[in-house]
């Protein structure tokens, strides 16, 4: 309603007629009748905390974006180790639900739901949900271990020589990227922190707690980064679907097995006694302490949540031309045809099946990880986004063309474009991507996630020359997307070899609105690229999470398919002699890793 007032019969609590009587200035039935035909306007608030920020976005019934607004975070690296605050990220999250809420023109009143999606980072809080050190500077603050932090990889390393029987729902092995590996690091190396510890908390997980006080945790988060396996009481959660479930999909021989037992001690209170299929509501909404934090009401449904990811595949997935999703041969299985790229800082890949597939090096399959009742496969890259920015902001040229690109208004990426655009002209080169013929990027400087699973793995750039113009710039920067567009034909070849039948491709985040990315990526994946009708399909992701949980739809599928909405279509080309230079660049690619091997080997034997 306007002025987000609500309707008096959605206020006014169920009365027996012989109430009636001790009730004084109640509305005439005729303004009752008015209130009650104008119903008060659905709104549903998505939050996702990324590494660098927090942001907070406001849609409408129809999945359309009102207002977004962002507020950045702290962040200290130190080598391996990448730590934030889990106070600073709530006090930021708080300042971007209000300033969008005041973007859009939109009380707290009308947020009929809201969901939380961020990325898979490890939260330590004690009894009293206070902060509890993850940092070697004993820093209470520093309590939150970032996704992309890889102290780790010994822990990961002895974990997988265990060969314990979750592993092969991780792809064979664990990333130090997931949650065990941090898990034992943190206790062997930070013993007063781990005997403080209360509850150990993927982000999105703790922000739902932070809202509502209820420590149910996500199935997304559980199953993905924790080694949860949720489909070991499938038939519970059929039976139990709207509700919380009892974890009893946690391998307590696996936790004991790793050094780790203790954290099956009071049911695994401090690793999650409940879980909940993502978009389930979460105790009775937001606490009082925290509405008012936000600026919203106390009582909001909130959902249980989503990794980062996984919310830009389900503010995606069904986010296919009209044509496309209402055709006669249109089912279930469709969805199973589609990969969803979420490229930002990393770039993940996400596809859904209704049968288990394991496949090496690629972590799942991950039973209702994102879309309920469908086995989901997640392929990764670590460094994308932030690969760019390292390479650009690294190169000599970088601070003329930023000051350029500032002038111009417009952003560093599209400068670049530009230039790579005005030297394919000036050379006659017979397409873009042609203009990189002897410059070529192996973009593992961070790992391999996927599918070759290597954390030791380093990025190799091959055919540098002393030339340090902008325009040997915009060609590093272009050999760069395409080594990554490589790294993902690679993960989409595997899957599809694995029992895939992936055919689409739906584009969101940051890397998707540059549009050399996306189109490099269509020409040497071969398949068309879809982009969201909306700019923020992570935040509408979350948002629909709270569209679940305020019961607008029965369940997540459903919900999907009403907000998701398709944009623009990116074909590949159809010129042959761009097939060809690709496979030939491909080829290039895959035979750097191997001469990576080749010489990792040769120092070891002579280190010997």
């Amino acid at each position: 309603m306007a002025g987000g007032r609500r309707a008096w019969s959605d206020t006014a609590p169920l009365l027996n007629p012989q109430q009636h009587n001790h009730l004084v200035n109640l509305p005439s039935s005729v303004e009752m009748a008015a209130s009650a035909s104008v119903p008060r306007r659905s709104v549903f608030l998505g939050v996702d905390v990324g590494t660098g920020s927090a942001r907070a976005g406001l849609f409408d019934g129809n999945g359309k974006l009102l207002g977004c607004a962002s507020s950045p975070l702290q962040i200290w690296k130190e080598g391996d180790c990448v730590e934030q605050s889990s106070t600073d990220i709530w006090h930021s999250i708080c300042a971007a639900v209000k300033s969008a809420c005041s973007l859009a023109n939109v009380s707290g009143e009308d947020v009929t739901g809201l969901g939380f999606a961020a990325t898979c980072s490890l939260v330590a809080v004690d009894s009293e949900g206070s902060p509890v050190s993850v940092s070697w500077s004993n820093d209470s603050r520093r309590n939150v271990m970032v996704w992309m932090d890889h102290r780790a990889v010994k822990q990961a390393e002895r974990i997988n020589s265990c060969n314990s029987t979750v592993l092969q729902y991780c792809g064979g092995a664990l990333s130090p990227e997931m949650q065990p590996p941090k898990l034992l690091w943190v206790k062997e190396n930070l013993q007063e922190s781990w005997s403080m510890v209360f509850r150990w908390m993927d982000l999105s997980d703790w922000l739902s707690y932070r809202a509502t006080g209820d420590d149910t945790r996500s199935l997304c988060t559980a199953v993905c980064k924790w080694t949860y396996l949720g489909h070991a009481h499938m038939q519970q959660i059929k039976e139990k679907y709207s509700q919380d479930m009892e974890a009893c999909g946690w391998d307590d021989d696996f936790w004991e097995e790793i050094g780790l037992g203790d954290l099956v001690d009071g049911h695994h209170a401090k690793i999650g006694r409940s879980v909940a299929f993502p978009g389930h509501a979460l105790g009775s909404g937001l606490t009082p302490t925290s509405a008012k934090e936000l600026g919203l009401v106390a009582g909001t449904p909130v959902a249980s949540s989503l990794i980062d990811a996984h919310a830009g595949g389900v503010g995606v997935m069904e986010s296919v031309p009209v044509s496309d999703s209402e055709s006669e041969d249109f089912n279930e299985e469709a969805i199973c045809h589609r990969m969803v790229l979420v490229c930002g800082t990393s770039t993940c890949h996400m596809a859904v099946c209704r049968s288990k597939l394991f496949i090496p090096g690629v972590w799942g399959p991950f039973w209702s990880a994102m879309v309920p009742e469908y086995w989901l496969t997640e392929g990764g890259q670590s460094a994308t986004g932030a690969l760019l920015d390292h390479i650009i902001e690294n190169h000599v040229a970088s601070p003329q063309l930023a000051n350029r690109a500032a002038s111009q208004g417009i952003s560093l990426f599209q400068l670049l474009n530009k230039i790579l655009e005005s030297m394919m002209h000036d050379l006659g080169s017979p397409f873009l991507a042609a203009l990189t013929s002897d410059i070529h990027v192996l973009p593992d400087f961070h790992g391999n996630r996927s599918p070759i699973a290597d954390p030791k793995a380093k990025g190799i750039v091959c055919g540098l020359t002393l030339d340090t113009s902008d325009k040997q710039l915009a060609l590093l920067y272009l050999a760069t997307v395409q080594g990554i567009a490589y790294g993902t034909r690679h993960i989409v070849e595997h899957c599809n070899a694995h029992g895939h039948k992936i055919d689409t491709l739906l584009a969101c985040g940051g890397l998707a609105k540059n549009a050399v990315f996306i189109q490099e990526h269509a020409d040497i994946i071969g398949y068309p690229i879809i982009l969201p009708r909306e700019n923020e399909p992570v935040l509408l992701g979350a948002a629909i999470l709270g569209a679940v949980a305020a019961k607008k739809y029965s369940n997540l599928n459903e919900a999907m398919k009403a907000l998701n909405a398709a944009g623009q279509v990116i074909h590949p080309s159809e010129d042959p002699k761009v097939t060809k230079y690709h496979d030939a660049k491909y080829h290039i690619f895959r035979e750097l890793y191997a001469q990576q091997l080749s010489h990792r080997s040769i120092m070891a034997q002579a280190l010997a």
